[in-house]
């Protein structure tokens, strides 16, 4: 299959890139000037208006860290899609960075879409995109995605050129979905990997091979999802990581639509997750590991790590919050969407992927209150905060003194009795995060599992970041995550410690509170 691979990039401009840019950002001036900030994250990435989806283009390039997203500029729904953009020296304090891709070329008329960034070997940055267009614009029920290049115009990532389309898409061979390319190195060869709905509708990777990164040669499927429900494997990843003997293993991930809900999993309208194999290059990925969640949250999707090269060698993901409903509460604030925390990726002592907060994020923290250990007797309850707007709380509870059914944290705990429960359930061997009592967006719970390994150990750690609008609870140094928004009800937002049907044991218990990231 070469027909569809042209060896020069096809470049077909039908509109002003500099001006649909200088469109885009009146657009998001326009929202920004009247949004609510109710629910607007502090120390999470958001746009300044409009809708934000898929983080794109993840990098470190010349001494700063680089987070492009997708962007609607124009309402805080979805959209024709843009590129926004924001940079950071220190992944503490970030500034807003220019509005980089626009849709200007006949491949991406309707929205340029998700892509990667890789430094090649002279040094320099390449874009990799999907450009998106709609055969029916009226009732697009017809969608033809094909991959594009661009590289910037300078070293701090400010503005960039297209060079047009290197893949286009055999439509005898694809229903429909095209999209979302990672481009990396191994040995001598470049390696492009993104995702594809093929003929017979199966979830798929398609591995392609180039020498100079711009024209590029097909070479197999990567790997095909063995669930025949999953009709694409959207945001592809792929990466190595090595295990505690050295081992190298590779993670494939991708969000699995189609998977149907079974028991705790697949909860979610659609699922990112992964899985943990070998592979050789010339070869298909060979998964060890079954498919796994990323994160156990309500609104976890779409993620996309990178390798933060050099000495750090680092790999750090990002996940986009998914609202999951439509209308979202925020989209009458004038924004809709945002970016989890960034989190270091690596393979625990059991073999599985841990993802924690990246370690900068410890200097968000602005002071810390102490609470040290605290008992709470059968049903008891105790104020950890009075109003938390932006706080990062670290606990350790006690799991053999503890003989609560139920025990934990009442998160944006408002004078209504709305709150969002983040707690141990006895009876489950799970962590809960439960939104049954609040007022605003969809309800339901989600849980994270625990291994027989951490409920025999006696303790369980969690560190919980809270935002205005929202909640990240890492277990066990990040063995599982959930992400959830947590839209609150008017007035103090209390944090208090609670205990069902029994005692609870806290051995420590800390509370910081954050400062903003400078986006607000």
């Amino acid at each position: 299959m070469t027909d569809f691979t042209p060896a020069t990039p096809v470049f077909n401009p039908i509109l002003d890139h500099q001006a649909e840019l200088a469109k885009a950002e009146e657009g998001v001036a326009a929202l920004a000037a009247k949004r609510v900030d109710r629910w607007y994250p502090k120390y999470h990435i958001a746009s300044n208006g409009g809708w934000i989806n898929d983080p794109n283009g993840l990098c470190y390039y010349h001494g700063r860290w680089h987070v492009f997203y997708q962007l609607h500029p124009y309402s805080s729904h979805w959209g024709p899609m843009h590129w926004g953009h924001v940079s950071s020296a220190d992944m503490i304090h970030w500034k807003r960075e220019p509005i980089m891709f626009a849709p200007s070329l006949e491949e991406d008329k309707h929205g340029v879409f998700s892509g990667s960034a890789v430094i090649g070997d002279d040094g320099k940055l390449r874009f990799y995109y999907t450009g998106h267009r709609w055969r029916s614009p009226e009732d697009r029920t017809d969608d033809w995605q094909v991959q594009l290049l661009a590289t910037p115009d300078n070293d701090e990532l400010t503005s960039a050129t297209k060079q047009g389309m290197i893949i286009d898409c055999p439509t005898d061979r694809v229903f429909h979905n095209f999209r979302d390319p990672k481009v990396w190195k191994t040995g001598d060869t470049w390696y492009m990997t993104f995702g594809v709905s093929s003929a017979e509708k199966r979830g798929q990777m398609w591995l392609f091979t180039s020498e100079d990164m711009v024209s590029w040669k097909y070479e197999r499927v990567l790997f095909e999802h063995p669930d025949p429900n999953v009709f694409m494997l959207e945001c592809p990843d792929f990466f190595p990581l090595k295990d505690k003997d050295g081992n190298e293993k590779w993670v494939i991930g991708f969000s699995a639509m189609g998977s149907k809900p079974n028991g705790f999993a697949n909860r979610n309208e659609v699922n990112a997750g992964y899985m943990i194999g070998t592979w050789e290059p010339g070869g298909a990925f060979q998964p060890e590991t079954e498919f796994r969640p990323w994160d156990c949250g309500h609104n976890y999707y779409a993620p996309q790590s990178f390798n933060a090269g050099g000495t750090d060698g680092r790999q750090i993901i990002y996940g986009w919050m998914a609202p999951f409903m439509d209308p979202a509460p925020s989209m009458e604030d004038g924004w809709c969407g945002q970016l989890t925390l960034p989190r270091e990726i690596t393979l625990g002592a059991d073999g599985d992927v841990v993802t924690a907060p990246v370690a900068e994020m410890e200097g968000l923290r602005e002071d810390t209150y102490d609470h040290g250990a605290i008992v709470l007797d059968g049903d008891g309850e105790k104020i950890v905060s009075d109003d938390a707007e932006a706080v990062e709380i670290e606990m350790t509870i006690d799991l053999k003194q503890s003989t609560a059914e139920r025990a934990g944290l009442k998160i944006h705990a408002t004078e209504d009795g709305a709150y969002t429960y983040v707690a141990y359930d006895d009876q489950l061997g799970r962590v809960v995060l439960d939104r049954q009592t609040m007022k605003h967006g969809d309800r339901g719970y989600r849980t994270a599992p625990l291994t027989e390994a951490e409920l025999a150990a006696g303790t369980l750690d969690l560190r919980v970041f809270v935002d205005r609008g929202s909640v990240e609870v890492y277990v066990n140094g990040g063995h599982q995550v959930l992400s959830s928004y947590s839209y609150a009800s008017e007035g103090p937002r209390a944090i208090r410690l609670a205990a069902e049907s029994g005692s609870l044991t806290v051995s420590s218990l800390k509370l910081h509170h954050l400062k903003s990231i400078g986006l607000e």
